[in-house]
């Protein structure tokens, strides 16, 4: 009956998720589809979305409908970029447009801006339209001044990403970001994101025939690998984790106390366990033997990360544990949530984990259509052992890939992210 409940809510719903052009919204785009977010274009979570709304759309396999969600998606992107046209913007994009969005704030580095998946929303859509590039190709170099407003202006020198400070970071009261001062976090959710951001933008330049172009995004995208090996696997605990950045500067030529042996190494590993630490295993940049410790210490382990209904977004062993209703911040330090359950089950079934991800698919289908059934709609995050909404009656979002989880569930062909 899950199923069953799952599929008829997303084909009747997703629709009312389509939002038409407007003020500070130029394009039609697709909105989250929840009272608290009802008119609004958000990052990531329009990226999401619209991998679940092609799940619907292949469900239904109506050519004309197809088509008329084309102008949405795409829409999102151009929304996007043109903020990044703007001439002082230097490829900043908000993580939110409203209708009434401002202009580009003075100091576009003093807060985050989207969170590095637009190269990666539109890679999907290209892909899915089988390389079709010409709606992107004239805008394609603002989504390159995006990209490397990353590279350049969010890069510390050890080679891993950080976050200006904890504010729209999506993960929203991360323990190993949030109340911390401002360039520390080496977040290993934002480094990850970033990995699979490149290589998109790579796909994309590659798709408009501009491979010299792709070149070096292709060789940050390795190198950044090779950081997040270096400084964000911990052999210790088998574990991906974020690292602390605000480190004193290493004395050049100046002699001070201590200073006959300088410090060798550039940031401290966070010893903090949170479920953005599957992430490496879905951006693909973890060995066999390390997603081998991942899953069999971490993942299935049900006194840290297991749960009857999916995976902790942190561990029940860490002191900052706890599932709260909070609307802002939302409560990642705990919860279910309907994103991280598909992210971390991506990262399985790409290492070969198959029974697992099978497990958990099945454990988010329920958890979603038991709260339709009883309730009538989604929410935006769960208990861990009971599965009992917490928070946001009506949040659709992300939580709409359940019928992705269904096809697989079911053997048919799953749309998934870039």
């Amino acid at each position: 009956m899950s199923r069953q409940a799952i599929q008829e809510y997303v084909y009747q719903h997703y629709r009312g998720m389509y939002r038409e052009a407007g003020q500070g919204l130029p394009f039609p785009f697709f909105a989250p589809g929840s009272h608290q977010y009802a008119d609004q274009l958000w990052d990531w979570d329009s990226w999401l979305t619209n991998v679940a709304i092609r799940q619907a759309l292949r469900d239904q396999g109506d050519a004309d409908e197809l088509e008329k969600a084309r102008t949405y998606e795409r829409g999102c992107i151009l929304n996007w970029l043109s903020v990044a046209k703007k001439s002082h913007a230097r490829g900043w994009i908000p993580f939110v447009m409203n209708r009434d969005s401002g202009d580009v704030p003075v100091d576009i580095y003093a807060d985050n801006m989207h969170k590095p998946c637009l190269a990666q929303h539109a890679a999907f859509l290209v892909r899915e339209d089988d390389g079709a590039i010409d709606w992107l190709r004239e805008d394609l170099m603002y989504l390159q001044y995006f990209v490397n407003n990353y590279r350049n202006h969010h890069r510390h020198a050890c080679g891993l990403y950080f976050w200006q400070n904890g504010l729209g970071i999506g993960v929203d009261d991360d323990p190993c970001t949030v109340d911390r001062p401002p360039r520390s976090s080496g977040s290993i959710y934002l480094n990850c994101l970033m990995y699979r951001e490149l290589l998109a933008m790579v796909y994309l330049l590659e798709c408009a025939g501009l491979d010299e172009c792709a070149v070096s995004y292709r060789d940050d995208a390795t190198a950044l690998r090779t950081a997040i090996q270096a400084y964000c696997w911990d052999e210790r605990d088998g574990f991906f984790y974020s690292v602390d950045l605000n480190l004193d500067p290493v004395p050049a030529g100046v002699w001070k106390l201590h200073s006959g042996r300088p410090r060798t190494w550039p940031c401290l590993i966070q010893r903090i366990g949170t479920w953005s630490g599957f992430l490496a295993l879905w951006a693909e940049i973890a060995t066999p033997d390390q997603a081998e410790r991942v899953v069999s210490g971490h993942y299935r382990n049900p006194d840290s990360f297991r749960a009857p209904y999916g995976v902790r977004t942190l561990s029940k062993q860490e002191k900052m544990y706890e599932v709260v209703a909070s609307g802002n911040p939302s409560c990642w330090r705990g919860p279910i949530w309907g994103v991280s359950n598909y992210l971390v089950l991506r990262g399985l079934e790409k290492y070969g984990f198959d029974a697992d991800a099978l497990t958990l698919a099945e454990q988010t289908v329920d958890l979603l259509g038991q709260d339709i059934e009883r309730t009538g709609a989604m929410h935006e995050y769960y208990q861990p052992e009971n599965g009992e909404p917490v928070l946001n009656r009506g949040f659709q979002s992300w939580n709409m890939l359940a019928i992705n989880l269904i096809a697989r569930l079911e053997g048919r062909t799953v749309v998934v992210e870039y």
